[in-house]
């Protein structure tokens, strides 16, 4: 065995792939060099978590080992703990505690690990109690990793408590307690963190500061995200100041951290200045063009990032496919959905939902209805698209038909937006009877409080019927300030109509509330002049040379080019 121990430790330190690896395994067996613990701990650390190891062939061989030492034991639970599968590295820790065997520092981290990404809240709390018997509540690795388990399993107290044990030189500790904020949704926090971090005089890191961006970026604070730029700068972190060591993540979270927080011009800028981008990168920019409405800028990216290289993921998916929603641009869509379906994304309960949003609101009813027949799972929001975007365009008894179907699955509850789209059908269709049902069991059944949305609905509903009063009564009754789309649906039924005396008192509270957007002058000052009442014509258009509100001028769009495929 001795002849061939050290050859074969060597062996296994350059091994490359599993191949190599059970050749190696079959001499250790053959020459006895298996029954050594070093050789086989280096064995099963390649199987457990190297980038071409294997799992279950480590399980295969630690099950065949008559008693595991502590190391070996420490090093499934890790391989484990950073698989697909981590609730079995839990199932390796009960099993090792059932055996006799004492964790150590090792072990603590990678169960911890494991806890927090099954949300393993009460065993993580048992694991808690085991490292303050066996005294490891002072080593480091063990508190910092409780503290981001704490924070992964939404117990920001306990993560604090432990935070304030920890010794406060610990950038790792900082770090974790920063992420934990942002992942709590407490962004803000997270930055009053890391300006506590710096009066401690400790030094960030680039992880800190990724952390940082984001919390900014998810808070919109321009003026805070400047600042930690800055701060990244004077550190030397500043991955625009020096292309020689280039760190795409860290150059990617300031993009992104401007992009969110509406600075789309400084965001470009910087993304145009970065000597090279990974795909987080692109789909930020597409994804923030995209939120902010500028969808023909998302589109033009995507093409360039195609150009580039870059094979889309499901964000870029996502993005790209809203965007053709936003414009209701058929052609490209269909391109898009003809792309998906080559990839690994077809069974995708988000990319099918957005696919039928983007047929529904470009006008195609029957494709959007065929691809939601296809969705394996239909949640929701798939339900809320088919609902909206056939109601946006004409077929409020079909989308009215689906809500019903919707209904006939107790699984599935309704939101506010759905009932958005079910009271805009049934404003399109003249049903204000069912409107009106629908209206009550928002609220009475799904406990749903109306929004300005859902009352603009109801006013444009009762309007269209003739039913001003009604409706006046309603704009009157509302818990929440008229917006001017309520105006407009009021005053679309005055024209309707005719009714001039509900119209003249509309004139008064939009003279007294300072209403802004051309539509409700325009639609006064159209009344006025179908009753020849030239005066308050006048006063119609005065009032908007007053208030400097310029007549939207109307559009349309027409496409151009296809995407590439």
């Amino acid at each position: 065995m001795k002849k061939h121990y050290n050859s074969i430790l060597s062996l296994l330190e350059k091994c490359k792939t599993m191949a190599e690896l059970k050749r190696l395994h079959g001499l250790m067996i053959t020459t006895s060099v298996i029954q050594d613990v070093i050789p086989l701990s280096r064995l099963v650390d390649f199987c457990a978590y190297s980038d071409s190891g294997n799992l279950n062939y480590a399980k295969s061989v630690f099950n065949q080992i008559d008693r595991p030492s502590l190391y070996i034991w420490n090093s499934m639970i890790k391989g484990y703990s950073i698989s697909e599968s981590p609730d079995e590295a839990l199932t390796m820790y009960r099993e090792m505690r059932q055996k006799g065997y004492a964790p150590d520092h090792f072990t603590f981290p990678f169960v911890l690990k494991a806890c927090s990404l099954v949300n393993g809240y009460n065993l993580g709390q048992c694991v808690h109690n085991c490292i303050v018997k066996t005294g490891f509540e002072v080593d480091v690795y063990a508190a910092t990793a409780l503290l981001q388990m704490y924070a992964a399993c939404g117990d920001m107290e306990a993560a604090l408590k432990v935070f304030d044990d920890i010794p406060k030189w610990n950038v790792v500790a900082w770090t974790s307690l920063i992420a934990g904020c942002i992942s709590n949704d407490c962004p803000s926090e997270a930055v009053r963190v890391y300006k506590d971090m710096e009066l401690w005089s400790v030094a960030p890191n680039e992880i800190t500061m990724v952390n940082v961006l984001v919390a900014c970026a998810r808070s919109r604070d321009i003026n805070a995200g400047r600042w930690v730029h800055d701060r990244t700068g004077q550190m030397g972190l500043d991955p625009f100041q020096s292309n020689s060591n280039f760190n795409v993540i860290l150059a990617t979270a300031i993009v992104d951290m401007y992009a969110k927080c509406g600075s789309l011009k400084t965001a470009r800028d910087l993304f145009n200045k970065m000597p090279h981008r990974n795909l987080v990168a692109w789909n930020s920019m597409i994804g923030v063009y995209n939120q902010y409405g500028q969808a023909n800028e998302a589109l033009d990216l995507f093409s360039d990032m195609q150009i580039a290289g870059f094979d889309p993921d499901k964000a870029t998916f996502l993005c790209v496919i809203g965007a053709c929603a936003h414009l209701g641009a058929l052609v490209s869509g269909q391109a898009l959905h003809a792309y998906v379906s080559k990839t690994n994304l077809t069974d995708d309960t988000a990319i099918g939902t957005a696919l039928v949003d983007m047929y529904a609101k470009s006008g195609d009813a029957e494709r959007a209805q065929q691809v939601f027949s296809e969705l394996q799972k239909k949640d929701v929001t798939a339900w809320t698209s088919l609902i909206i975007g056939l109601a946006m365009h004409g077929h409020g008894e079909e989308a009215l038909t689906f809500f019903k179907k919707m209904q006939e699955d107790t699984a599935l509850i309704p939101d506010e937006i759905t009932y958005i789209g079910v009271l805009s059908a049934c404003s399109h269709v003249g049903k204000v009877e069912d409107g009106k049902n629908h209206f009550i069991s928002m609220k009475n059944v799904h406990g749903i409080e109306p929004t300005t949305q859902h009352y603009g609905c109801m006013v444009d509903l009762l309007s269209r019927a003739g039913r001003l009063g009604e409706a006046e009564r309603l704009v009157e009754k509302m818990p929440v300030e008229p917006n001017t789309a309520i105006w407009s649906a009021l005053l679309n039924g005055c024209k309707i109509y005719q009714n001039i005396d509900v119209a003249d008192r509309v004139r008064r509270r939009v003279r007294e509330l300072e209403v802004d957007g051309s539509g409700v002058y325009v639609l006064l000052s159209n009344i006025y002049a179908g009753a020849c009442r030239w005066e308050e014509v006048k006063m119609a258009r005065e009032l908007m040379k007053e208030r400097k509100i310029q007549k939207s001028l109307g559009h349309s769009s027409v496409e151009m080019k296809m995407l590439a495929s």
